[in-house]
């Protein structure tokens, strides 16, 4: 095994600590033993230098703008695949047989109705409250109703509550949704996919059919792919910690939409729709532009650039053509998409963005995609939220099966006051 020598023990001599490597990717220094041979711990806010569990669900490359799940590109998934099939392959860690994938959307579409009683749960927010706050409403009220496979420790539990959420979650979405435009809830059917279901218990009325474009469908599901697992960023790290205490899934996955719903995560492609509307037409661009290059104005273009790829973001490329899709399919004239147009041009090839790699993310054109179907902004969160459930699931799933899994409990540099007497109200100036 290799080791790294470190200096400072208790005696003052040097310690070695061992040096794990996995099958792609940095290796990594471990510090499980470093407080026992040194009396000191790592420091790293925010944990981005800290490896925090070890997982065989999906790897990122930002230099080389590479994503696998579970060993496969990203790119061949959204081209190849469908949704249902990459959740499949995240729970389970292969691609199902024929077979296998027949009974596994069998199940998942025959588990997608709720239990009657969650429509009362509903009744009880305000009906502006945003979808996100219903949703970990709802998500987190699921144990009272499916209390009967809550047993973490039992793998057929595990199962039926993966299944139950997978199932349910774009139901209880929906259902979110109508309740804030006031409208009554549809229910699912069986013979329809899973994005298809989706969309038309978003969009369907009892008073009319409503016909499910293909163009959008497969745009939905391209979108529940891409966003389907992002290794261990802040809701699944979220859902982990929840879960290392043993807490239900329904629990540990309301903690991580909960997370999920603040803006420096869930909200990029919010953000994107929010700063076309401020440039607001295509003579402002350059205007935009301008105070994007200039370090001392606060402005930032929305939906460039990523903090973990440090070149093309790979679900970038996908969703770009199903953008350029979706808008052919919906023949829109609409001055926000063009200016949206704009900006993809520019970033493509000026010197500034190309050189800095400040390329449109993944969060750019899902938000147009989004935006161009009809789906309000405040409904984008709630939509990455359905796509990221069966990575979650996954994550918790692995960490419960994890021997070496401990409960979460990071340590602290602390910087308060130190030790000091009590002092009576009477005596304090």
């Amino acid at each position: 095994m290799t080791k790294f020598s470190l200096s400072g023990n208790k005696s003052g001599e040097n310690i070695e600590l061992p040096v794990l490597s996995g099958t792609l990717g940095p290796s990594v220094i471990d510090v499980r033993n470093l407080y026992a041979q040194t009396g000191h711990f790592t420091y790293d806010p925010g944990f981005t230098a800290t490896g925090s569990c070890a997982s065989s669900i999906t790897y990122i490359d930002g230099e080389e703008g590479v994503l696998l799940h579970r060993g496969y590109p990203i790119e061949e998934l959204a081209e190849k695949s469908d949704f249902l099939e990459v959740s499949y392959l995240l729970l389970n860690g292969e691609l199902p047989t024929s077979s296998e994938k027949e009974k596994f959307e069998y199940t998942i579409t025959h588990h997608t109705m709720v239990h009657e009683q969650i429509n009362y749960l509903y009744r009880g927010f305000r009906r502006d409250a945003h979808p996100m706050a219903v949703m970990i409403g709802v998500v987190g009220a699921l144990a009272a109703f499916y209390h009967d496979a809550t047993d973490i420790q039992d793998p057929y539990h595990r199962m039926i509550a993966s299944h139950r959420l997978l199932a349910k979650m774009p139901t209880i979405a929906a259902m979110a949704y109508k309740y804030n435009v006031g409208q009554p809830f549809v229910y699912p059917r069986n013979d329809l996919t899973y994005a298809e279901n989706f969309l038309h218990m978003m969009f369907a009325v009892p008073c009319e059919d409503y016909e499910i474009s293909p163009v959008q469908a497969r745009a939905m599901d391209r979108i529940l792919i891409l966003h389907a697992d992002h290794e261990q960023n802040a809701s699944t790290s979220t859902v982990r910690l929840a879960g290392s205490s043993g807490a239900n899934p329904y629990a540990c996955i309301a903690a991580g939409i909960a997370t999920l719903w603040g803006p420096a995560h869930g909200g990029a492609n919010e953000a994107v729709v929010q700063m076309l509307e401020q440039i607001g037409s295509k003579e402002n661009i350059s205007e935009f532009v301008k105070k994007a290059k200039d370090k001392d104005d606060p402005f930032r273009l929305m939906g460039f650039g990523h903090r973990v790829y440090k070149n093309y973001d790979p679900r970038a490329k996908v969703m770009r053509q199903t953008c350029h899709e979706v808008l052919e399919d919906l023949g829109i004239d609409n001055t926000m998409l063009d200016i949206a147009m704009e900006l993809e041009k520019i970033a493509l090839e000026d010197e500034y963005f190309v050189n800095r790699k400040l390329y449109p993310n993944v969060d750019f054109y899902s938000g147009l995609i989004l935006s161009a179907m009809g789906i309000p902004t405040h409904l984008f969160t709630v939509i990455f939220a359905i796509a990221r459930t069966v990575g979650w699931v996954a994550q918790w799933k692995e960490m419960i099966e994890d021997p070496e899994q401990k409960i979460g409990r990071p340590r602290q540099l602390y910087t308060g006051p130190s030790s000091r007497p009590y002092i009576p109200i009477e005596k304090r100036s």
